[in-house]
């Protein structure tokens, strides 16, 4: 017997969910409709990844999925790999057209918190009102669909106003929080030639104002193709560049309703960025129907969002999980948005409000679980009634946490730890409303998700650490990369390792009862309170410092789950790394990019790893001092510099 079959499950699932559930009401239609009967969960996933067309063809059904045009083959394979799968092809339909089928006079569409306002709810009839004015105004200025629409804007409703309306005509989404440093921002939207900016003039987070103006009007004016820059006035009630457009304005145009584009359904919906690991941040742009499809999916079944609830993900608008959380209003769900710090003016700041705002799944990433176990936050359970899951996700979310949340903060409450990432703006791996949950663990592999861990030789192993892939196709991983020719870039991310097999860059383990546990990122990406940073853009910053010649920067992960951001740095002749010097290195990264990519410790070092072909070595110098083996992490013969590995060493 395994170590996993003796532990004893935190939480196991009640009759009501068991048998009320969506996702068992799935497995009752699929049983009534097509005759498919399934004794388990894993039963139905092992046809969900292997019966490719009939799953997601029934999840089509289920869903009432509605297009303009019938569409003519549920999947259409490349020759070869995952890159070029088309679904549902010839089919047509809209994203924002399905949340709308959702409105309602029984329950608000938004509620919105922040630091600087008390709790407010926002209408269907308002959103609907706002987002026709928004679309017409966007068509009327020329938006066709394709064209790029770019946002600057916190996570305040009229993002989600913004990006519904962008939605509705076709356009293609893209967004930045405002914490972004202009370099970070324009390295991101000057690669998509977005033809309209809507921008803020500031924002606020933990308790100081951020005055951006003059930052807008420089990031509008590097943007040749922006034909429009709209300003909302989030802090300043007047100021107002004079070529710029007041969202005021917009608010005010005529219209007619929400005349919603039918596009094709790999036709984009959006464009996110990766980290930016080894050069700029790649745009992984997304299909409208693998997304709408993919989150009715994960937000229904895997999480039990329905009709009523309220649901909330602390997020940014540069975060794919804002973008993952739009999808609960595909639910019927209130979508609940908070714009601010997590911890300001107090640790009790979130979880007062999941009260307040009767919030029924509560989302966040890893770090502030662990950030509110270590500062011993004051939560009464039989004030979160309506409380029914609390989500995880970012980075591993450890055993302690798991165990905390059930002795101090809810003892009934379902933990949905899940993972995915930007690239499929999605989870691979998440809940499962008919399985336990036990401390540590994911509890599934997510429905259509063909997840393996694969060895060094690349076979599939089970209760063993290994590579986390993906083997077969889903309609949620890009449709391609944004200005890639021949999908260089789109292979190179994933496809390098395995052929025609998507490697993730996680270390997992699928135990014997099928539950997964992540150990990691098995590759250099770093981690910041479950939010990705690339190396590229701290080298950029670091080594405009005259004083510093090279730099390397790894993540280290712990086993309470935190991590720290570790900085090596190769200074010029005769100079040493003194705490102004320290303070400058931090100051830059801050000022430049974000707050997010300051590293915990900055260390000299008299050379940094390379291989012969000029690459950092950044994975094989994290494994090293997360302390495997050097002579497992690395082969001398590859490396230029072989004497660099002794500061490492």
């Amino acid at each position: 017997m395994s170590v996993e079959a003796q532990v004893q499950p935190l939480w196991k699932p009640g009759r009501t969910l068991l048998e009320q559930s969506n996702l068992k009401k799935y497995m009752d239609w699929l049983f009534v409709k097509k005759g498919l009967y399934f004794r388990s969960y894993h039963d139905l996933w092992e046809w969900s990844v292997t019966d490719l067309e009939d799953f997601w063809e029934s999840l089509w059904n289920y869903f009432n999925i509605k297009s303009h045009d019938l569409y003519l083959e549920v999947l259409q394979r490349p020759i070869s790999g995952l890159i070029g799968t088309r679904w549902f092809t010839r089919s047509k339909l809209n994203y924002a057209e399905h949340i709308f089928r959702n409105k309602t006079k029984d329950r608000p569409a938004l509620v919105f918190q922040s630091e600087r306002s008390e709790m407010t709810e926002i209408s269907w009839e308002t959103l609907e009102l706002q987002v026709a004015a928004v679309s017409t105004w966007l068509k009327q200025r020329g938006v066709k669909p394709g064209d790029r629409v770019a946002a600057v804007l916190p996570n305040i409703p009229e993002a989600v106003v913004a990006f519904l309306a962008a939605n509705a005509v076709g356009a293609v989404w893209s967004s930045c929080s405002p914490d972004f440093g202009k370099p970070a921002i324009t390295e991101r939207f000057s690669q998509i030639e977005p033809k309209v900016l809507f921008t803020v003039d500031g924002y606020v987070y933990n308790g100081r104002t951020y005055d951006i103006t003059s930052f807008a009007a420089e990031l509008s004016a590097s943007l040749p193709t922006v034909k429009d820059t709209v300003l909302l006035n989030n802090i300043f009630s007047e100021t107002r560049p004079d070529r710029f457009t007041a969202w005021d304005d917009i608010l005010h145009f005529e219209h007619f309703g929400i005349d919603f584009e039918p596009v094709p359904f790999d036709h984009p919906i959006w464009i996110l960025y990766s980290s930016g690991t080894t050069a700029k941040p790649k745009a992984i742009t997304h299909s409208v129907g693998g997304c709408l499809i993919e989150h009715m999916k994960a937000l229904m079944l895997h999480q039990n969002v329905k009709p009523g609830d309220r649901y909330f993900w602390y997020s940014t608008t540069g975060w794919m999980m804002w973008n993952y959380a739009l999808g609960s209003l595909l639910c019927g769900a209130t979508l609940v948005l908070y714009d601010g710090a997590p911890a300001y003016p107090s640790s009790q700041v979130l979880w007062t409000m999941i009260e307040k705002a009767r919030i029924t799944h509560f989302g966040s990433g890893a770090a502030f679980f662990i950030a509110s176990m270590k500062s011993g936050v004051s939560i009464t359970s039989e004030r979160l009634g309506h409380l029914e899951t609390i989500g995880s996700t970012g980075s591993p979310l450890p055993p302690e946490a798991f165990e905390w949340i059930y002795k101090q903060v809810k003892k009934d409450v379902w933990l949905i730890s899940l993972s995915g990432g930007t690239d499929v703006c999605s989870a691979f791996v998440g809940g499962c409303p008919l399985l336990p949950v036990y401390a540590g663990e994911i509890q599934c592999r997510m429905l259509g998700a063909r997840i393996e861990a694969f060895d060094e030789d690349g076979r599939p192993v089970l209760d063993e650490l290994g590579e986390m892939v993906i083997t077969q196709p889903m309609p949620s991983m890009p449709i391609y990369f944004w200005n890639d020719d021949h999908d260089e870039k789109y292979l190179s991310s994933y496809f390098e390792m395995y052929p025609h097999v998507w490697r993730h860059g996680d270390w997992i383990k699928i135990t014997d009862r099928k539950s997964v546990i992540i150990y990691g990122r098995s590759d250099a990406t770093l981690n910041r309170g479950g939010v990705r940073i690339g190396t590229a853009e701290i080298y950029r910053a670091v080594e405009s410092i005259p004083d510093v010649k090279d730099s390397l920067a790894v993540y280290l992960e712990k086993s309470n789950g935190e991590g720290t951001i570790s900085l090596f740095v190769v200074l010029a002749k005769d100079k040493e790394l003194t705490d102004e010097l320290k303070g400058q290195i931090r100051d830059t990264l801050r000022t430049q990019y974000s707050p997010r990519h300051v590293p915990d410790t900055i260390e000299q070092v008299s050379d940094i790893p390379y291989t012969i072909n000029g690459k950092k070595m950044e994975a094989p110098m994290k494994r090293i001092l997360m302390g495997q083996d050097p002579a497992k992490c690395i082969n001398i013969d590859t490396m230029r510099n072989p004497e660099s590995l002794k500061a490492f060493i």
